[in-house]
């Protein structure tokens, strides 16, 4: 089995665990491919007993035939892995040194277990919808998708600004707000969350536009198909604004038309059996922490 390893950084506390993994994956006659921008990190803090290759671009995970990719990090990391896997159907398991992990779920005490379901394919996967944005001067270039959101912000703090949205060229509302968020399935428990906005399953087929700091305390956010066109124009007393996707930004004029839509292809995460989307909502939101329970 072919197994890519994606990082950017973990605490001290965490090598121990790490390194339990990489000898699980070495015992396994695992060919591992690592990041190259992570490789000299990890050597630092990991010993191999393997010869170890590494890789930066798709392309290199489709020569090599990788069956699966190990994110080692928090949720920030498993976003990153999005531009090396995109439409190539490579599951990723996200190994939770980071804080909250929605997405990285798999915690230091549960990586030699769920690996050996791995391996023994005892796993499932679950696919994620993404969106992207089109703009006239292509912004973000061909990575112009996003797993959790699409943000619009203003760029001082001074005032607010305003957001037409139109939803398959219906008008929507005008939105006077601190900014927007289009939210994903996955991006609900995310920003979107912390502005108000619900928790959608992964299977749902929607998505979320959560205004930010709403001026009218009426707006509220809304629920829409993903099969939805949605249509952004923003006006304010700047001419620049902040647009976010994921934990990428950019700074824009006002003239400039968003035009959101579902992604192509989807993301495809790997989810032990005994792993639910409810127990991840419970365990991680802290839910039923009551001691009448």
């Amino acid at each position: 089995m072919k197994i890519a390893i994606f990082g950017r950084f973990f605490s001290d506390e965490f090598s121990i665990y790490i390194q339990h993994l990489i000898i699980k994956l070495e015992s396994e006659n695992c060919k591992l491919l690592v990041y190259s921008q992570f490789i000299d990190f990890l050597k630092q803090k990991i010993d191999f007993n393997t010869d170890i290759e590494s890789f930066s671009e798709k392309e290199d995970l489709l020569k090599e035939k990788v069956d699966f990719l190990i994110s080692i990090g928090g949720d920030g990391t498993i976003l990153d892995t999005i531009k090396l896997v995109e439409d190539s159907e490579i599951p990723i398991l996200g190994i939770n040194t980071g804080r909250l992990g929605f997405l990285s779920s798999i915690s230091k005490d549960e990586i030699n277990s769920s690996i050996e379901d791995i391996l023994r394919k005892k796993y499932k996967i679950e696919s994620r919808t993404l969106l992207k944005v089109n703009t006239s001067i292509n912004l973000f270039g061909k990575n112009n998708y996003a797993l959790n959101e699409l943000s619009i912000l203003k760029n001082f703090s001074t005032s607010m600004i305003s957001i037409k949205a139109y939803i398959n060229d219906d008008y929507l509302n005008t939105y006077w707000a601190d900014g927007i968020i289009v939210a994903t399935p996955t991006g609900s428990t995310a920003y979107s969350l912390s502005c108000g906005g619900p928790i959608l399953t992964p299977d749902s087929k929607n998505f979320i536009i959560t205004p930010i700091a709403s001026h009218n305390l009426t707006v509220r956010p809304i629920v829409i198909p993903d099969s939805s066109i949605i249509k952004l124009k923003v006006e304010g007393r700047e001419q620049n604004f902040i647009i976010g996707l994921d934990s990428r930004s950019e700074t824009y004029k006002s003239s400039i038309e968003l035009i959101i839509k579902k992604e192509d292809f989807k993301i495809n995460l790997i989810k032990i059996f005994n792993e639910t989307y409810y127990s991840t909502i419970r365990n991680k939101l802290m839910w039923g922490i009551d001691k009448r329970n």
